[in-house]
């Protein structure tokens, strides 16, 4: 039966949300600590048992993207926050820096799947990807989310507009996702020659040079644009 709920976690009373996941809060930080040398030396004054509620959480020292840089020259190849072994990863992405950002061999396991579930796109959904897939995670990210939901994807990043346009025309996708930016290139081109791209249902769009609602004002005949943030992917260093 459709459902517009990802999951059961969806319609969990609040109450109930909150307490399962305060009750996690020692356990996780607690393994953190056994397993991460990383965590071990930045948590050394935290006592897991003592971490039972929002308030506490914030008081957690915090690790900011600027400062993996370094802690990965010290520690490579991950600052010593992964302690899984280099074999069993699947990928390794490079971001600017650099950072080396490791993805383990587990189901959509940036947890994507149910950012494109909510921007409404559903299994068997044709998908154009135009996040990048060289070296940065966002076309993975999106390509393994879609495949978790029974999506097949036109694997297409950026660039090559004019191809892009074509494979859009002759395939149909029901959606796109990709910066709004990116959007608006294709959108114009396909204006100045007479093409038409409308898609069949709906677009996830995050970040580049304009925001998602930007691409929602974008006034395109068949197309509605769905902004979803990306949660950040640094929460999930430890394997």
């Amino acid at each position: 039966m459709e459902t517009k709920f990802y999951d059961p976690l969806e319609t969990r009373d609040p109450a109930e949300r909150e307490a399962v996941l305060m009750a996690a809060l020692p356990q996780i930080i607690a393994a953190a600590k056994d397993r991460s040398p990383a965590y071990r030396r930045l948590l050394a004054a935290v006592h897991p048992e003592d971490i039972v509620d929002r308030r506490s959480l914030a008081e957690l020292p915090l690790t900011r993207k600027s400062a993996l840089i370094e802690l990965q020259r010290q520690d490579p190849p991950f600052g010593g926050f992964v302690t899984a072994p280099m074999s069993s990863l699947r990928r390794i992405f490079v971001s600017p820096g650099p950072i080396y950002e490791p993805e383990g061999r587990r189901p959509d396991y940036w947890r994507f799947a149910r950012a494109l579930f909510a921007a409404g796109f559903r299994a068997g959904d044709l998908v154009h990807n135009t996040f990048s897939y060289h070296l940065t995670p966002a076309g993975a990210m999106v390509d393994s989310a879609a495949d978790s939901l029974g999506c097949p994807v036109i694997p297409a990043g950026t660039g090559q507009t004019e191809q892009q346009l074509r494979t859009i025309a002759d395939l149909r996708p029901v959606g796109y996702v990709g910066t709004p930016s990116f959007l608006k290139v294709l959108f114009d081109r396909a204006a100045s020659e007479g093409s038409d791209i409308s898609l069949a249902a709906q677009g996830a769009g995050r970040g580049g040079s304009a925001t998602g609602g930007t691409a929602c004002r974008i006034p395109q005949p068949g197309v509605e644009c769905v902004a979803v943030l990306r949660h950040r992917r640094y929460r999930r260093h430890l394997l």
